[in-house]
């Protein structure tokens, strides 16, 4: 079975993309997830972080922006000291901000989801890139997502990492046309 060559680091790394990667996700919670993860990549692996989700959920109150906004500074303090997540206190203090953000979207009568998909017309778009080489790391779409969200108050969201998030949540099947899955995703 042929696979984008990113998923072939681990086993861990194999199901993700052959279950998760990709596949189009519309909840508010695994959105605010999948912002978080793709914001702490930045400057690690991908399994670094996906070795560390489990922590996150935990700590992070199972990525429910509602709660998340409400944590307080020993609390950050006390996650900074939690190995089970990267103890970086910038992403850390970026995802309660972040979720801050997303509360006030709600308080708009607005949804995460809503604002992230509406960067490519509320649809899936599929590319045809042969090689890891071809795939781009942003987009004139994920430069408007991150200008977006900054406005917003969004923090570690630039525009590959929203790009990564585009990737991730299915907004763009970015699959190689050689992996399996590139033909499931559509």
């Amino acid at each position: 079975m042929t696979r984008c060559p990113w998923a072939e680091v681990s086993d861990l790394d194999r199901l993700y993309h052959d279950t998760e990667w990709g596949v189009p996700v519309r909840d508010e919670h695994r959105l605010f997830e999948m912002l978080t993860l793709e914001g702490a990549q930045a400057g690690l692996s991908w399994s670094t972080v996906l070795a560390k989700r489990e922590g996150y959920r935990r700590a992070f109150a199972g990525f429910d922006p509602e709660a998340v906004a409400r944590f307080t500074a020993a609390r950050v303090d006390r996650l900074v000291a939690d190995k089970s997540i990267i103890r970086h206190r910038g992403k850390i203090e970026s995802t309660v901000t972040n979720a801050r953000a997303v509360v006030a979207l709600y308080e708009a009568g607005e949804t995460l989801g809503a604002r992230l998909w509406s960067f490519v017309g509320d649809r899936p778009r599929t590319n045809r890139w042969r090689t890891l080489d071809e795939t781009p790391s942003s987009t004139p779409e994920s430069e408007a997502m991150s200008r977006e969200l900054k406005r917003l108050g969004f923090r570690f969201v630039g525009p590959t990492t929203c790009y990564a998030l585009m990737q991730a949540a299915g907004m763009v099947n970015d699959h190689l046309i050689g992996c399996f899955r590139h033909k499931q995703m559509g």
